[in-house]
């Protein structure tokens, strides 16, 4: 979710683990020629979400850690792109934290419908994430760094 950490913690754990960083919402920016929420704002969240989809199906990276945006889950087809040469990480907050952290979400640039709220819509997406993850790491009540030494952690243990 928005809010939750993907970039800031993404920079934190590329640096530690010596690999490059990508911020899909900036490469779906730069692919469009505009920001997320004006994208939302003259095409609606339909046209984000396939910019999205491209942008990540385009993806061949590896020895990168990558922030996805938070719709990227909605693609099944770049979700199974991506886990091809990558570990899925859900960094999990609450819906407290989200509101409290992002504030006017309506300035977001969020892929969402119009008449969904955010609670709605984090629900809908918690389960998607929860689904598709590889490793979740409850991020409530955490530094930024604390939360990458957990997935540094997560990483370093043998598959289940």
């Amino acid at each position: 979710m928005p809010g939750s950490g993907k970039s800031t913690v993404g920079v934190l754990l590329a640096k530690r683990l010596a690999l490059g960083f990508v911020d899909t919402d900036l490469l779906i920016q730069a692919a469009a020629g505009r920001t997320l929420q004006a994208i939302v704002d003259d095409d609606g969240y339909r046209v984000l979400r396939g910019i999205e989809e491209r942008v990540l199906l385009d993806l061949n990276l590896e020895h990168h850690v990558i922030a996805t945006g938070g719709s990227a889950v909605y693609s099944a087809e770049a979700m199974a792109h991506l886990r091809q040469n990558s570990t899925i990480v859900f960094l999990q907050v609450t819906l407290a934290t989200v509101e409290q952290r992002i504030g006017d979400f309506s300035l977001r640039g969020i892929s969402k419908r119009d008449d969904q709220s955010l609670a709605e819509l984090f629900a809908e997406r918690h389960e998607l994430y929860s689904r598709t993850a590889d490793i979740t790491i409850a991020c409530d009540g955490l530094s930024h760094e604390q939360v990458c030494n957990q997935i540094i952690e997560a990483l370093d243990q043998p598959a289940r």
